[in-house]
């Protein structure tokens, strides 16, 4: 296998620094960001990538995507200081996850208006006192596996890209400071989703369908975990989403800790 490995062309990648994406330039949801602790710690980025991809390569996409000179002097990733820095490092090896990203609505969300986690109103349900102050049904759907309504959305829908946006805007960053309302967080997820992930309409059932692969992504050097940090934590992720059709890969990426205290006049920041 490694042989045949050896005979195959690699994957090949150029950044793509002009490439914009919605929610980083939109001021309300920087102001978003701000509050839960996210803002100067979460970032997207665009490469192109030169050959066919197919999903049963993504290991070694992945591998080739982190070998690739023209991605580690321009990957970027959040150092222990807590600035940004590039990639650099020689990574020798790499974990490989695929996420299931079938979804072309927000429909998934629908249980949580129907099952006593919000109010008409739109206003998320606190807890009992059994429960710290910041806590409430949402946040007790999402991470307590035996509460009352942990399986109102499936543990398939819980997979999905989707999901997991959502419940990485939920919890945010260090300091976060959580929403009353749920708009915010729908809205948000929204905006990052339709961001990162290619549609196509199916000529013959005229219907909308996601086109792109999604992966999370870990990478290693000869020290050990290299990427996304040095340290394992759930709200520290990279996800790539691959376009297979017009050869783009975009990183969604994001590291926990404390996020900066005012919105930037210029993406420098993001």
């Amino acid at each position: 296998m490694a042989a045949e490995r050896v005979l195959e062309q690699t994957f090949s990648f150029n950044h793509l620094p002009s490439k914009t994406f919605f929610f980083l330039e939109d001021q309300d949801t920087l102001e978003l960001f701000l509050k839960w602790s996210m803002l100067g710690r979460i970032k997207a980025q665009a490469f192109n990538f030169d050959l066919p991809f197919q999903p049963y390569q993504k290991h070694e996409f992945v591998s080739d995507f982190f070998k690739d000179p023209n991605v580690t002097s321009n990957l970027k990733l959040v150092a222990s200081s807590g600035l940004w820095r590039h990639l650099d490092r020689e990574v020798t090896q790499v974990k490989v996850e695929m996420v299931p990203c079938t979804k072309v609505s927000m429909d998934i969300f629908d249980p949580i208006y129907s099952h006593g986690i919000v109010r008409p109103t739109g206003h998320i349900v606190k807890c009992c006192q059994d429960y710290n102050a910041d806590f409430d049904e949402l946040k007790k759907m999402l991470l307590i596996e035996d509460s009352e309504n942990y399986e109102i959305i499936s543990r398939e829908d819980r997979q999905e890209f989707l999901y997991r946006l959502f419940k990485h805007v939920c919890l945010g960053g260090v300091l976060c400071q959580y929403e009353d309302i749920i708009h915010n967080y729908i809205e948000t997820t929204r905006l990052i989703y339709k961001d990162m992930v290619s549609v196509q309409k199916d000529p013959e059932t005229k219907e909308i369908r996601i086109v792109s692969t999604v992966l999370k992504v870990t990478a290693y050097d000869h020290s050990g975990l290299c990427y996304p940090s040095e340290k394992e934590e759930e709200q520290t992720f990279a996800y790539l989403t691959i376009d297979p059709y017009k050869r783009h890969v975009y990183i969604l990426y994001h590291s926990f800790g404390l996020g900066v205290y005012t919105t930037p006049d210029s993406g420098d920041l993001l």
